[in-house]
């Protein structure tokens, strides 16, 4: 073979190879990073779901009345969530019922996550993406 076409054959092999990689680049790492990306605002408004007002005792007597904003991930957990209401309250009457006031004063962040993974394990229709606290009362 002469030196010109050895050149032309791994030039072209060569560009073979970087437009595979480049299209496999283009059609699954970026494609699976836009299919990750948060829901937007308007999305999470649609799927969101606000728990019943509950007011129950805390383990050093204190009470606190509350009231939790859902998300979820498609329309059927909304409709799930919304039959399962009972089930809701019941965990969220479960997790209080074991914190002291000076827990809601560190923060919410751990009360929220427990929920949101308590209120999961029920789910069979979707997900619990974010748990928020719309409002609280303590006394």
């Amino acid at each position: 073979m002469s030196k010109l076409v050895k050149t032309m054959l791994t030039s072209i092999i060569s560009i073979v190879l970087i437009g595979t990689l480049a299209a496999f680049i283009v059609l699954y790492v970026l494609d699976n990073e836009k299919t990750t990306d948060a829901q937007s605002i308007d999305e999470m408004v649609e799927l969101s779901y606000e728990t019943p007002e509950v007011t129950t005792d805390l383990e050093d007597g204190s009470f606190v009345r509350i009231q939790f904003q859902l998300i979820l991930d498609s329309k059927d957990a909304k409709k799930e969530i919304t039959k399962r209401e009972f089930q809701v309250r019941n965990q969220i009457i479960k997790e209080l019922a074991t914190m002291k006031e000076a827990d809601f004063k560190s923060g919410l962040g751990k009360l929220e996550e427990q929920l949101q993974t308590k209120l999961n394990e029920l789910m069979t229709e979707g997900e619990v993406t974010g748990v928020y606290t719309i409002s609280k009362i303590l006394q």
